[in-house]
């Protein structure tokens, strides 16, 4: 009884509400009301090979399978949700939804087969002042869910790069250029690597980490991302 009436103070000093819409959670709810949650657009993709995603990359990186969970759009709920994931200090919404994609993705056999998951890395300066990196917990969720290794220590940043957000698909490629280095390379012969990012624009991040593993003997490269945009 005691304990019922401290959690319905807290809950009226700290109210559990959808960061999407704003309403109250039910006791089995996190971070999203079921409503809400349901109502973003799923692609797919691990489904259906050549799909989009994959259509984007054609001819620029030589990568096994790519799917994106959902699609982004400007002013959607999806994009408040990454907002909050990214800079509002809410890791733990990152990890939930890698979670909920991983049980979906999971089901084809492609990604089925991954061996270790790297999240794409935030140079130390941007981690320093973040306090995490959001696509690292996108790959906790997956990783719980797959039951793979993830591997946060092999792929580094080297350059501090500007925010892509207002470039154009040229300067995002080429502000990729030389940012990204690996060690430990025996780690990933004959491996299949899941490297994971929160969004996919032009997939030029993607990209220039995938370069680095090219010539390592039987490594396979797969990418998922929580979304992708138009």
């Amino acid at each position: 009884m005691i304990e019922r009436l401290l959690q319905s103070f807290i809950d009226i000093l700290y109210p559990n509400i959808c960061i999407a819409c704003n309403e109250n959670l039910n006791l089995q709810e996190q971070h999203l009301c079921t409503y809400c949650l349901h109502s973003l657009p799923k692609t797919n993709f691990h489904h259906l090979k050549d799909n989009m995603m994959e259509q984007r990359l054609w001819g620029k990186s030589n990568i096994f399978r790519s799917t994106a969970f959902y699609y982004f759009h400007k002013g959607s709920i999806l994009q408040k949700i990454l907002h909050e994931l990214k800079y509002n200090g809410n890791k733990e919404l990152g990890k939930m939804l890698g979670k909920i994609a991983a049980t979906e993705v999971i089901e084809s056999n492609d990604f089925a087969s991954i061996d270790l998951i790297i999240p794409v890395p935030l140079h130390p300066n941007r981690m320093k002042s973040r306090g995490y990196n959001q696509s690292e917990w996108i790959a906790k969720g997956i990783a719980s869910i797959l039951k793979v290794e993830l591997n946060t220590n092999s792929l580094i940043r080297n350059v501090d790069n500007v925010s892509q957000t207002k470039k154009s698909r040229y300067d995002r490629h080429t502000n990729t250029d030389g940012i990204f280095s690996i060690n430990d390379i025996n780690l990933f012969e004959r491996k299949h690597v899941l490297l994971v990012d929160d969004i996919m624009t032009t997939g030029s991040t993607l990209i220039a980490c995938s370069e680095l593993f090219k010539n390592i003997p039987g490594v396979r490269i797969s990418f998922f991302t929580l979304a992708i945009a138009d």
